[in-house]
């Protein structure tokens, strides 16, 4: 993966290190952030599978790649982690709206990690890569949750403690995971940045999930018709 750092005009570069740098010190509940001093266009994270799905207990690893383009044009996202999911491909690619049709300039890498998170609770068949889990996701969830939890605990087992990029690179590799936070450069105010300063009280405000949103809404008609087939037959 070549980076894209020498392609991003130097206000980008600056707005995606303060937002970087924001997420490292103050990220999202279950979700990590691990920044490559050389690279900004290559984030490397971890999200923990949430509790209630078939994913808890599971520590999944992903990749951000900006383009050139960004924040033009969306991020690219990538689970490392092995799962089985209605939303990711077997390349590991993850299809969700915000990185497609419904993305926009002014979201920030911050939604577009707790939207994956998002997929993890309430995934959407009908723009599923893994169609053997959309289809099983909607008339049979017991056999779908069966096999997310077998390979949630297969391959998103939870490593020991480290701290620092050097350190989440090897977990990344090894398939163990970093516990702790990870070391952030120095010297930079990342906390009264922008993109931290217009994300501020995101998950009341406009967190993807939350009651009225696409996905709650889409979740919520697909369970009712789930539980119609289920009393039906």
């Amino acid at each position: 993966q070549n980076s894209n750092v020498e392609n991003l005009p130097p206000h980008i570069i600056r707005l995606v290190y303060k937002e970087v740098t924001t997420l490292t010190t103050d990220p999202p509940d279950g979700i990590k952030v691990f920044p490559n001093e050389e690279d900004l266009t290559d984030l490397q994270v971890t999200i923990e599978g949430p509790e209630g799905t078939p994913y808890a207990g599971g520590l999944f690893r992903m990749k951000l790649l900006l383009g050139k383009d960004f924040p033009a044009s969306p991020p690219k996202g990538y689970f490392l982690t092995k799962i089985f999911h209605p939303n990711v491909g077997a390349n590991g690619e993850i299809c969700v709206n915000v990185l497609k049709r419904d993305w926009t300039a002014e979201l920030g890498i911050r939604h577009v990690l707790l939207t994956i998170k998002c997929l993890l609770i309430h995934p959407n068949p009908e723009s599923a890569l893994n169609e053997e889990a959309g289809r099983l996701l909607l008339e049979n969830y017991e056999e779908y949750a069966a096999r997310a939890r077998l390979l949630t605990e297969i391959h998103g087992g939870a490593g020991g403690p480290s701290s620092g990029r050097a350190e989440a690179s090897r977990a990344l590799a090894s398939g163990a995971a970093s516990s702790t936070d990870p070391v952030v450069p120095g010297g930079l105010g990342g906390a009264d940045g922008p993109m931290a300063k217009k994300h501020a009280g995101d998950a009341l405000a406009w967190h993807p999930c939350g009651p009225g949103s696409i996905l709650s809404t889409t979740y919520k008609q697909r369970c009712c018709v789930h539980r119609k087939l289920k009393n039906k037959y």
